[in-house]
């Protein structure tokens, strides 16, 4: 079974924590700035803001995530191909793509739930 470990790198209620595929944490998301597209992300991807992708500072590389916008938004997967600092609270980047299925594109940040769904190797 795949346990994930959110440990020291970002504050909050994230920290500390294991989960496992479905179970789930509540933190706040950003998403990527537009001067980030075509820069290369920690998995050697270029950062594509079409793509469903995330980054976190601790998750392994190629989680699959459910993220909902709380209290009870919209709901999209994306995989982890990247890290984030993990500043001002934010925990979790969406690319542009995932924060326009959340609605977060005018607000810029939101509490959401993710969900650990498995892994997908990164390319």
């Amino acid at each position: 079974m795949l346990a994930l470990v959110l440990a020291g790198a970002c504050a909050g209620p994230a920290t500390n924590l294991v989960l496992s595929p479905g179970q789930s944490v509540e933190l706040r998301a950003s998403y990527y700035s537009r001067a980030l597209v075509g820069r290369k992300t920690t998995s050697g991807e270029p950062y594509d803001p079409r793509l469903f992708t995330a980054a976190h500072a601790t998750l392994p590389m190629g989680t699959i995530l459910r993220v909902t916008r709380l209290p009870d938004g919209p709901s999209v997967e994306v995989r982890v191909n990247d890290r984030c600092g993990c500043t001002h609270g934010r925990q979790l980047d969406l690319s542009e793509a995932a924060a326009r299925r959340l609605n977060l594109l005018r607000v810029g940040t939101a509490l959401v739930r993710i969900e650990v769904l498995g892994n997908r190797p990164v390319r």
